[in-house]
């Protein structure tokens, strides 16, 4: 497979090998260059960001956050 250098030095990686290896927009990955040759490694995420590049557009942490403020909460009125 080819692929072409943009004007701005990126890369973009066909997208049979993207599904292949189950890429993501935002993936990360370390680059060495051995032997003449340039090697992408890809970094695997914490479960996280896996779990956030899954769902996008939803409001997991403050959601959790909000959560856990009102267990502490019903907690504190419990002690009292």
């Amino acid at each position: 497979m080819l692929a072409r250098l943009s004007s701005k030095g990126q890369l973009v990686i066909p997208k049979a090998l993207r599904q292949a290896l189950g890429l993501r927009p935002g993936a990360r990955f370390e680059v060495h260059f051995k032997d003449g040759k340039i090697i992408l490694e890809p970094v695997p995420s914490s479960p996280v960001e896996r779990l956030y590049a899954k769902y996008p557009h939803s409001r997991l942490l403050s959601d959790l956050e909000e959560e856990h403020r009102q267990e502490l909460t019903d907690e504190a009125s419990v002690c009292t």
